[in-house]
């Protein structure tokens, strides 16, 4: 079952009077239900795009994106996604607990619940120690790592998550990596962008490689093995791409 669906999608953004920029060019891809699926690409191939309208925060020229068999378009399939975008930003003035607490009630939790999974998560991040200090004292691995709690905050079944490693250290790498493979062993779902290559080749079932709008290859680990390393392979998909855009 595709649990995650684009469609022909196309993106077209207006940067002038008559200019016109491509970021997304007939794109298609499913993505199963519980695997991890890494989106690689450089910067500015259209990664944040296609999780943008995947989220119906923008709206594609052409196309359609689907999850869980419904447009993203409708209200109740919200529930069931979790979302950290690449620069997370929230109430700086709450602390953690306060911020889950929030989500939770939002999403109609009950207030043991929300209490169970604040505790859970902010121990699987490593923000527990640190759940009385304000979110503005933070550094950015550490939003960042707060932006991962919430966005599992209500348990869903679909995690997006674009470039989830920024300003993150060796540690909290690593601990984001453990907790997306927690993540595949409970069955979930999980879609996320990323240009760390060894962190895509560790953890991903398969990865889609993006160059200039375009979806350029999906490499499935378990069926193919790469003749070249992954960093060769990507380099040579965007040399056969004709190179970045400007």
């Amino acid at each position: 079952m595709a649990v995650i669906s684009f469609d022909k999608l196309t993106k077209t953004y207006k940067t002038g009077f008559r200019k016109k920029k491509t970021a997304l060019k007939d794109f298609s891809l499913d993505i199963r239900e519980g695997e991890v699926f890494g989106f690689l690409g450089p910067n500015g191939a259209g990664k944040s795009t296609a999780i943008k309208i995947l989220l119906n925060l923008i709206f594609p020229t052409a196309g359609k994106a689907e999850i869980l068999g419904s447009d993203v378009g409708e209200k109740e399939i919200r529930r069931s996604v979790g979302y950290l975008p690449e620069n997370p930003y929230f109430y700086d003035y709450l602390n953690p607990v306060e911020l889950l607490s929030f989500a939770g009630r939002a999403s109609n939790m009950d207030s043991l619940k929300i209490r169970e999974k604040t505790e859970s998560l902010l121990n699987t991040v490593g923000l527990w120690n640190e759940r009385k200090r304000a979110i503005r004292s933070y550094s950015k691995g550490m939003v960042q790592r707060v932006g991962l709690a919430l966005a599992l905050i209500h348990d869903p079944k679909v995690v997006i998550l674009d470039e989830p490693m920024t300003g993150l250290d060796p540690i909290g790498r690593k601990q984001v990596i453990d907790l997306i493979l927690k993540l595949k062993s409970e069955g979930k779902t999980i879609f996320f962008s990323s240009h760390i290559l060894e962190d895509i080749e560790r953890i991903c079932d398969r990865i889609g490689m993006l160059v200039n709008g375009q979806l350029r290859r999906v490499i499935d680990f378990k069926k193919e093995k790469l003749i070249k390393s992954l960093e060769d392979t990507f380099i040579e998909e965007v040399e056969k791409a004709g190179g970045l855009q400007q």
